[in-house]
């Protein structure tokens, strides 16, 4: 009988860090193109605790802005625990960085079909605050005053451009994220494959997220592991938190870069 070659030996792993419950689809994917799956998220993500009276209010607001899906779940969750079950009120706009997190809003209740809710197309470049800007700055009129949903830690760039055009921002954090902790069994296969020598490819969705990893590899002894590993980045700016050799000139293509949703993300691994 003919030695399989090493190629054919090595497994094609995938390691998956959105938080727990963005993984399954995306990895039942990967595990019928062939690939190993690991759901290992990189971040925990903690309501928060209600506040006396409950969160703001849509009705004082033009628009509200999501910066995700988690923004917009959890803030939704906030409002009907204050108020109960109530509609979106009518003529105030919604807002997200890409389809995936406008859909998260559009599967709730509250929200009729005459909601307005903007974001940038599904062929948009990039899903973010840069493209949701340019949805904004696209209308006749930015609104007046804009209830800015997002986590305790991230960026701030849309608010701050908001700002400096006059608009009157609130900012509003509806969740923590915090690094996840892997368990013995999770560290263990990790270790496997760092011994093996197998390169396994791992989807970064953030800044805050690849600095868990890191962290959590480094806490591992897998520092050397991770230099040699391969990355699907979900957008440019995350480039700068993977090793430098993995996209510098000249080297294999380590690194692939693509839009935030499942079809794309399972495309660039398909092609890392």
């Amino acid at each position: 009988m003919a030695k399989a070659s090493a190629a054919a030996e090595t497994p094609r792993v995938a390691i998956l860090t959105r938080p727990e419950g963005r993984n399954e689809a995306l990895a039942g994917r990967l595990l019928g193109a062939g690939w190993t799956p690991c759901m290992l998220p990189a971040l925990e993500i903690q309501a928060l605790p209600a506040v006396a009276g409950g969160p703001p209010r849509p009705s004082d607001y033009d628009m509200v802005v999501f910066v995700s899906g988690n923004a917009a779940r959890l803030y939704l969750d906030q409002w009907v625990q204050a108020d109960g079950p109530v509609p979106w009120p009518a003529g105030v706009v919604a807002a997200t960085v890409g389809p995936a997190s406008a859909q998260a809003l559009r599967v709730s209740a509250c929200f009729g079909a005459n909601t307005t809710v903007l974001h940038p197309p599904e062929s948009a470049p990039s899903h973010d605050s840069e493209a949701l800007w340019e949805v904004l700055r696209a209308l006749p009129q930015l609104p007046a005053r804009v209830l800015l949903v997002r986590g305790t830690q991230g960026r701030d760039w849309l608010g701050d451009k908001l700002e400096a055009y006059g608009v009157a921002v609130t900012r509003h954090a509806a969740y923590l994220r915090r690094p996840a902790s892997w368990d013995a069994d999770q560290l263990a296969s990790l270790q496997h494959w760092a011994g093996a020598g197998v390169p396994a490819t791992w989807l970064i969705t953030s800044g805050e997220g690849a600095d868990a990893v890191r962290a959590g590899l480094d806490g591992a002894g897998l520092a050397d592991w991770w230099a040699q590993c391969r990355f699907v980045l979900t957008h440019p700016s995350l480039e700068r938190r993977v090793p430098r050799a993995c996209h510098e000139a000249g080297g294999p293509p380590m690194v692939k870069i693509c839009l935030p949703n499942d079809e794309s993300i399972f495309q660039a691994f398909v092609a890392a």
